[in-house]
């Protein structure tokens, strides 16, 4: 499979919300039976209009995904663009960035998108204060947690819902102080819920018509293309499928930028009339600004709305960022917000290790994440129950060996640990050095089974036998799963 674009490994993710409502549906998907645990991204919707939040805490880069999507993006279609755009997002070299919803919303406010008007508040005489300060009809407060599902959830404060509306500011104060300091519980969150220690007070604004606009890289045309459709607030791919005419795209050159022609173009084609489309037409260059600001590999505006005052509103939008451009956008990337994820994913990734913890107790050393899924499927086959997905990837180093096995028996639940190496770009003597290393300053306790294939094999092999250390030896992954298994069962 051949990969020559960052873009298309998927950057890092965000979401923001800006919108009244956040009722929805939860629909989890997952890319391996054995991995449900690790596949939380979510998507919901509200019956009138979808609303967007997924925290990613990273998922699984399934090869034949990857190349479903690869050729979904090679086609020249605009459905199987749209089509394949999810996909994409779903393939990552990289742990997910994580951004608050009011940090998303001040990148856009920064590069001129017009979004709704609010203040973030620590506090809840803070909040009181900002509701005052907005002077507006009605008014949203939102707890700040990465998890979607903020409108069902409820706090063990009592209060139910982290998403309300009210027209008067002082009910603002006496919510956030039910809100913050307080856990809040959703069907994202885990079971004790998440600590809310911010919230955001915005304008609420009505939407009298949605649409849909999206900015995002496309292989067959060797760089940006603007797609947008007068069918927003909805499912796009649905709409790509069932009315492929009322999807617009309009290719960007890269070098030129969005011009003006094309900008009117899609405005009108979105269904903007009048002073509108002028309008709309100035908040698709400033999205394309904030696309090229921001190093995005995909800013969607789901819905692009008008409101009954006549203005062009982002109510709605998820942006993708490079995470290749990550030392230019170091203000950005210093955002990440890692209160809410696993320490040790959050450990894992300072050594570029992609890790997931599961439920089981033999732990997975593996390189590439097909293998890895492989793996962890062949262990339960034979009984077992894998207690991580651990990907090294392709140039590891000696000390991530090292940091990979200090993560590993940091979790209290793991009985053995299964390292099934393939060395096609990975030298094994390298993984070999590292695992005696490892062995010998971690004082390892638990049964080690290793397998080994591929490049400098039999040096890695030497390496281990004369290593003195009770390290089991297997001859494939087959071999591997039931030693390891057993070593359990023995224990």
């Amino acid at each position: 499979m051949l990969i020559t674009h960052s873009w298309v490994m998927a950057g890092l993710q965000c979401l923001i919300l800006t919108s009244k409502d956040e009722s929805f549906t939860t629909q989890p998907w997952v890319c391996n039976s054995t991995l449900q645990k690790s596949a939380n991204a979510h998507y919901h919707s509200s019956d009138t209009c979808p609303r967007y939040r997924t925290y990613f805490r990273f998922n699984m880069a399934a090869s034949m995904a990857c190349q479903a999507a690869v050729r979904g993006l090679r086609a020249a279609s605009t459905k199987q663009l749209l089509v394949s755009r999810n996909q994409l997002g779903r393939v990552s070299s990289r742990r997910w960035l994580n951004l608050q919803e009011y940090q998303s919303k001040k990148l856009m406010q920064d590069s001129g998108v017009t979004v709704q008007r609010f203040f973030v508040a620590d506090t809840a005489s803070e909040a009181l204060e900002a509701a005052k300060r907005l002077k507006a009809k009605e008014i949203v407060l939102k707890a700040q947690i990465l998890a979607g599902g903020r409108g069902k959830g409820v706090f063990d404060s009592g209060l139910k819902g982290g998403v309300h509306l009210t027209k008067d500011p002082a009910v603002v104060g006496e919510l956030a102080g039910k809100m913050l300091g307080f856990s809040l519980t959703t069907k994202q969150t885990p079971k004790e819920g998440v600590k809310v220690n911010t919230v955001m007070v915005a304008e609420a604004l009505d939407i009298s018509r949605e649409t849909y606009f999206a900015i995002l890289m496309d292989r067959s045309c060797n760089g940006p293309v603007m797609v947008g459709s007068p069918q927003g607030g909805v499912d796009i791919e649905e709409v790509a499928a069932t009315t492929p005419e009322l999807i617009f795209k309009e290719v960007i050159d890269i070098f030129e930028g969005v011009r003006d022609d094309q900008a009117l173009r899609m405005a009108a084609n979105l269904g903007f009339k009048g002073p509108l489309e002028r309008q709309a037409a100035d908040q698709i260059k400033r999205l394309y600004d904030l696309f090229l600001k921001v190093d995005a590999t995909q800013v969607e505006v789901n819905p692009l709305g008008e409101t009954p005052e006549g203005q062009v509103v982002c109510f709605d939008a998820k942006i993708n960022f490079d995470d290749n451009a990550e030392f230019r956008q170091k203000a950005v990337f210093a955002m990440d917000d890692t209160a809410e994820s696993d320490p040790l994913e959050t450990e894992a990734a300072k050594y570029d290790l992609k890790y997931i913890g599961l439920d089981g107790n033999i732990a997975c050393f593996v390189n590439g994440a097909g293998l890895a899924m492989a793996t962890c499927d062949i262990i339960d086959l034979h009984g077992g129950k894998p207690a991580n997905f651990l990907d090294l990837g392709g140039g590891v180093k000696e000390n991530q060996v090292y940091a990979a096995f200090k993560l590993l028996t940091a979790d209290p639940k793991v009985e053995a640990i299964l390292v099934n190496i393939f060395g096609g770009i990975v030298n094994c003597a390298i993984i070999a050095n590292g695992i005696t290393k490892a062995c010998r300053e971690l004082e390892l306790k638990v049964p080690l089974v290793v397998r080994l294939e591929g490049t400098n094999v039999q040096e890695a092999k030497r390496i281990l036998s004369e290593s003195g250390l009770p390290i089991t030896s297997a001859i494939d992954l087959d071999d591997a799963a039931k030693k390891a298994v057993a070593a359990i069962g023995r224990k």
